[in-house]
């Protein structure tokens, strides 16, 4: 089969199952070209997708089996790059580093009497200097552990090197066949006033996750992120789990512990934009506008105010691919949601755009095939190393085959979220009396799915409970909340239909929505 021309082997199948695709063959078939042709060049330049993905590794900073550090950045628009931090006397200039092919540096530093020359919690920085001879400080887009005390404004970079790291004691749960997702924020799962931590919500949480009868803990906000109001979406350390809530290990045990307990456990992933953080961040990481991120105005995100991928760079593919990887195999989860995919979709990121179902809104030149060709490879990557991994879509717009095989031309994607189902519960409650709601209208939505593609049901999830929302249970009740629901007095009308209806929503929506469930924690 010629790269040029390649095929999705099992087109047919997606055709025939969905005829209204049919026009749009020469649309599967370039899409999965592009997907063939990148995955027969890693194979050809980097030695197979097992060895590309293993690239966290050897980029930033690793110690080697005699003590030594070897450090590997990739910077292309640095006229030079050195590495400095306390084991040097954040000299900038004693450490430099090797230019190589590709806008690739790196640097080996040699064991000193057998033990490392940057030892465990050394707070480091690497140091470029810009095409206009600025010198920057920065830390490493690979960075494993960052940290930030109370009267600072940004991150720390410290070298995670312990002795002795957390073992994992429990084997990974079997893939389910039907999840029942809690999704949760670490930080805000306690009734304390203060950021709650890992090891909280190891003792006090999952115990009563498990009770509750939920099969998978879905966890917001790890990835590392400055700003703590974004909910983890704003995200500066890819590599990083914030150090908010613990250490590395803390993470580890918690995760652990879950699967002690039979608790699939997702990271709820962000890589469809970046903060646009330069300081503690990857924006102008080697001093230019195009490092990690398209230029110029396709480089923005004008409503979340951040910077955008170039998910057609070699590099960009081996960063975030790697990101997955490293997420899996060091801390053992069970797979992701992928946060934003819409965004990533289309080039005009479903702002101020209305999806109608119509087909044609799915194809053509407004699509980002390199973030969907980045989409493709990155469940072929899970699918082929991790098949007990789960991913997730996250996409309002409906895009027709997210939820096939690769094979069949589609995304790769185990799940899509039902989104249109919060969405309808919200407008009934605001726009129509009890007795003007429509059954039919409401099974319709419910069970309204793209064939053959699984999706997850939910009332609401954080989007409607955190962002600038009302939850259900203050829609349904609102100020009674705050004076009768004392189990000391009798139900008022308002609250008692509230409950009622409360009950009834979910019931409904985990009957009919889709083949897995999820609920935000609390609700």
């Amino acid at each position: 089969m010629a790269a040029a021309s390649a095929e999705p082997p099992r087109l047919e199948q997606l055709l025939e199952r969905d005829p209204y695709l049919a026009p749009f063959r020469t649309d599967f078939q370039r899409r999965y070209s592009l997907f063939y042709n990148h995955l027969k060049n890693i194979e050809e330049s980097e030695g197979g997708l097992d060895k590309f993905t293993k690239s966290y590794k050897t980029f930033g900073v690793n110690q080697l089996a005699d003590g030594g550090i070897y450090c590997k950045e990739w910077a292309p628009g640095a006229e030079a790059v050195f590495l400095a931090g306390d084991f040097n006397g954040w000299n900038p200039s004693s450490h430099p580093y090797k230019k190589l092919e590709y806008g690739k540096w790196e640097l080996f530093i040699p064991p000193e009497d057998g033990r490392s020359p940057v030892p465990h919690g050394s707070k480091l920085k690497v140091v470029i200097r810009a095409q206009n001879g600025a010198l920057l400080y920065r830390i490493s887009p690979w960075a494993r552990y960052v940290v930030r005390d109370e009267d600072k404004v940004n991150y720390d970079w410290v070298h995670w090197n312990p002795p002795q790291s957390y073992i994992h004691k429990n084997p990974s749960p079997k893939r389910l066949k039907s999840l029942r997702i809690y999704e949760s924020h670490v930080g805000i799962a306690s009734p304390e006033g203060k950021v709650a931590s890992y090891k909280n919500f190891t003792y006090n949480v999952l115990p009563r996750i498990k009770d509750l009868g939920y099969n998978c803990v879905q966890l917001m906000a790890i990835m590392e992120h400055a700003y703590y109001a974004s909910f983890g979406y704003q995200v500066t350390s890819f590599f990083a789990a914030s150090s908010r809530y613990g250490t590395p290990d803390d993470l580890k045990e918690m995760i652990d512990v879950a699967h002690s307990m039979g608790i699939t456990v997702l990271l709820d992933v962000v890589h469809s934009h970046a903060s646009k953080n330069s300081e503690d961040g990857l924006n102008q990481f080697d001093g230019t506008d195009s490092c990690f991120f398209h230029s110029g105005y396709r480089g923005n995100h004008q409503l979340w105010d951040s910077r955008l991928f170039d998910y057609a760079n070699w590099e960009v593919l081996r960063f975030l691919l790697s990101n997955l990887r490293m997420w899996i195999e060091d801390y053992r989860f069970d797979g992701f949601r992928f946060d934003g995919v819409t965004s990533m979709l289309y080039h005009h990121h479903g702002i101020g755009t209305g999806f109608s179902g119509d087909y044609n809104e799915y194809f053509g030149l407004h699509v980002d095939e390199d973030a969907l060709c980045y989409l493709m490879l990155a469940n072929h990557m899970i699918n082929t190393l991790h098949p007990e991994c789960i991913t997730i879509a996250e996409d309002v717009s409906g895009m027709p085959a997210l939820c096939r095989p690769v094979a069949e031309g589609g995304g790769g994607f185990d799940y899509r979220l039902a989104m249109a189902i919060p969405d309808k519960w919200i407008q009934i409650i605001k726009e129509l009396k009890d007795e003007d709601w429509n059954m039919g209208n409401i099974v319709h939505t419910l069970t309204n799915r793209r064939c053959e593609e699984k999706y997850i049901a939910y009332a609401e999830s954080h989007d409607q409970a955190l962002v600038g929302d009302k939850t259900l249970a203050f829609r349904l009740m609102d100020a009674e909340m705050y004076t009768n629901m004392s189990v000391l007095m009798p139900l008022t009308p308002v609250i008692d239909r509230g409950i009622q209806l409360h009950k009834m929503i979910r019931l409904i929506t985990h009957a009919l929505g889709g083949e897995s469930y999820l609920n935000f924690m609390g609700k």
